[in-house]
């Protein structure tokens, strides 16, 4: 099968889920960095006409929008399985993936990631409190749901890794270095255990910001 090309920016949870996905199913791909600044450029525009990350290439096939990619990659490279065969686990799968793009994203991981990570790491900028403080009740909710949706299964979805988990692995770790990890967790150890065990897993050690970072500046 021909080499997949994803085009995405180091720390991008985005572009990072894919390229997981395409790391547990041993696949070979070629990262393609993506500036930042750049996305709005008629090149880019012309891969995602929305100016958006990441995009998919494959064998004369482009591709853009992260759960068309996932769900591509998932039925064409079929093992291992990371959608469940029973319908209501992949709909509990379903639902995630939507509260991760709607719920933790917009308004959480836009807000606190970026205020705690990006901002003060790509453009030097000063943390926001107060924006921050805004965020919180609705991080807490997310946080609160996704602690419940995952109860005391080693996945989101039972015993076995699925698109979920690498999606919102991908989103969680961000918090993990930021001071509001601690309430937002504090009765969540099931929560941090299962970030813990993701972290651990071989697919996000190889995509980590900056050993993509490492391999744009080799390319």
């Amino acid at each position: 099968m021909s080499e997949f090309a994803i085009h995405s920016v180091p720390g991008s949870p985005y572009g990072r889920a894919v390229l997981m996905t395409l790391e547990e199913k041993g696949a070979a791909y070629r990262f393609i960095a993506a500036k930042p600044g750049a996305l709005r450029t008629p090149e880019h525009l012309a891969l995602h006409p929305f100016g958006r990350i990441p995009v998919l290439e494959h064998a004369g096939f482009r591709l853009y929008e992260t759960q068309a990619i996932l769900r591509y990659l998932d039925r064409i490279l079929p093992q291992p399985a990371l959608t469940p065969s029973e319908p209501q686990a992949t709909a509990r799968m379903d639902q995630l993936l939507n509260i991760s793009d709607w719920y933790l994203f917009q308004g959480v991981s836009t807000v606190i990631g970026f205020q705690r990570v990006v901002g003060p790491r790509l453009m030097g900028l000063t943390p926001d409190e107060s924006a921050i403080a805004a965020c919180m009740p609705k991080a807490h909710a997310v946080f609160n749901a996704l602690t419940e949706l995952l109860g005391d299964q080693s996945f989101f979805v039972g015993d076995t890794l699925s698109l979920a988990d690498l999606v919102l692995a991908s989103q969680l770790e961000f918090f993990r270095a930021t001071p509001e990890w601690e309430p937002l967790t504090a009765g969540a150890a099931n929560l941090r255990q299962w970030l813990d065990r993701m972290i651990a897993r071989p697919s996000m050690s190889a995509t980590t910001w900056e050993r993509l970072a490492r391999l744009a500046q080799a390319a």
